[in-house]
């Protein structure tokens, strides 16, 4: 009787056993039958456009304040109660802070544009945090308040630099969709009608507050932008009205290929085919 109380024993020790050890097991085995949860998408950084519902755009102004003809623009766009968004050089700011204060003052967005207008993409970390503190210092004694916005010059950035500076600075990175290449003074008349023809709502227009035939373009240009049916806000505006895109039906759904939807974020202009900025 003793050896079979011994052995009952022996049998429920070893069935308690396989059962602790079974359960871990099958509690893996059931985990990994379960969906992992998606990673949640990181927001972007860069912008070239925003998709919006609306007739929204944004004019953007670079490498000013130009002591002469940044302040006709800021008339200009005072009489059309429009709000634009200036990307400036530091070493300019540090000549003109006045001009600078009163954009503010009047309701424009202040953007980084580097101290110098070098090209980003190819000098060194530390080099790169210079142009942007700098700036980003000469800018906040003009107007009382650091800058949200970086536009690199020439557009030119690597993708390693945008992270650490968007870390750092907490700069959002400003590109462009509409380029008029008024860099290279084509005439007021061509201005005006590259940037016609190219926007589209929330076009992130590009152009400078450095060239007379900019500004000479400008009238024309926002009375015809005005009569399309655009409306104008600021860059950090725009960003703020972003929408989902959305997705165009499948085959299965409407029985045609289905296009393109429009990003969100445009691609980066190449500084070699497009030295504006």
């Amino acid at each position: 009787m003793a050896k079979y109380r011994l052995l009952l024993a022996c049998a429920a020790a070893f069935i308690s056993t396989f059962a602790l050890g079974a359960e871990p097991a099958m509690r893996h085995v059931a985990a990994a039958g379960e969906k992992t949860p998606a990673a949640p998408k990181e927001p972007a950084i860069t912008f070239s456009s925003v998709h919006v519902d609306g007739p929204y755009i944004a004019m953007t102004f670079d490498d000013g304040p130009s002591a002469v003809l940044t302040p006709k623009l800021l008339d200009l766009l005072a009489a059309h109660h429009i709000k634009a968004t200036f990307f400036v050089i530091g070493e300019n700011v540090a000549e003109h802070p006045e001009i600078v204060a009163r954009a503010a003052r009047e309701g424009h967005e202040i953007g980084n544009h580097s101290w110098s207008h070098p090209n980003l993409g190819k000098m060194s970390q530390e080099s790169v945090r210079s142009q942007v503190q700098r700036t980003d210092d000469a800018i906040k004694s003009a107007t009382g308040k650091p800058p949200a916005l970086l536009r690199p010059p020439y557009g030119s950035i690597t993708e390693r630099e945008k992270r650490w500076i968007h870390d750092e600075f907490g700069y959002e990175i400003i590109l462009w969709d509409v380029d008029p290449l008024d860099w290279k003074r084509p005439g007021p008349a061509v201005v005006r009608s590259r940037i016609l023809k190219e926007t589209r709502p929330g076009s992130i227009v590009l152009s400078h507050d450095i060239h007379p035939g900019t500004i000479e373009a400008m009238p024309s240009t926002l009375d015809e932008l005005e009569a399309k049916g655009f409306k104008f806000v600021t860059v950090s505006e725009l960003i703020g009205m972003a929408t989902p895109v959305t997705p165009r039906p499948s085959p299965q759904q409407g029985g045609k290929a289905p296009l393109k939807a429009i990003p969100v974020v445009s691609p980066s202009p190449s500084p070699a085919s497009s030295p504006s900025g």
